[in-house]
């Protein structure tokens, strides 16, 4: 028998609001999200029991922190999100997405090589459990437009506009 993943959380301030981390007892990051966020950005962890102890999460929030300062590009944070085998496809490949850049959904579908499955990375991509983290904020529509995201088109705009200003 496995032993139950035990899962701690906590909460912090950013300059776009409160966030919500939750991550096992070794450290992982299952969960980051913007207080606000749509239903479906959070239906996967319907049934999760979390304790609430930020202090098992601020390694999160430091980076974090870091990050809205112009100080990190890059997390140095263990993942486990919660998806299916094509969700956590779609997430792994987020990560790829270069700071400050854009890629449509399109063009995202293409480096999955699923040039049909537009939509259906559309769909995981609003799954996806770790904002900021695993970058969905740079997934755009197709002619340059800002589509959905979780946190608000307001929060996406400023964390595009955030990665633009402080490129090296």
């Amino acid at each position: 028998m496995q032993p139950q993943t035990h899962y701690f959380g906590g909460q912090f301030s950013t300059p776009l609001g409160q966030m919500t981390a939750i991550v096992t007892t070794e450290g992982a990051l299952v969960r980051l999200g913007f207080a606000g966020e749509t239903r479906a950005a959070r239906r996967l962890l319907q049934g999760i029991d979390v304790e609430w102890q930020n202090t098992k999460t601020a390694f999160v929030q430091q980076q974090i922190e870091e990050y809205f300062e112009g100080r990190r590009q890059k997390f140095d944070l263990q993942l486990a999100p919660l998806g299916t085998a094509f969700q956590l496809r779609v997430w792994r490949q987020l990560t790829a997405i270069p700071y400050g850049t854009t890629l449509s959904y399109g063009e995202l579908a293409r480096t999955l090589d699923r040039p049909t499955a537009a939509r259906a990375v559309g769909a995981a991509n609003g799954a996806n459990q770790i904002a900021v983290i695993v970058p969905c904020h740079r997934v755009i529509g197709a002619s340059g437009s800002l589509t959905g995201y979780a946190g608000g088109l307001d929060v996406k705009h400023a964390l595009l506009t955030l990665e633009k200003a402080h490129l090296n």
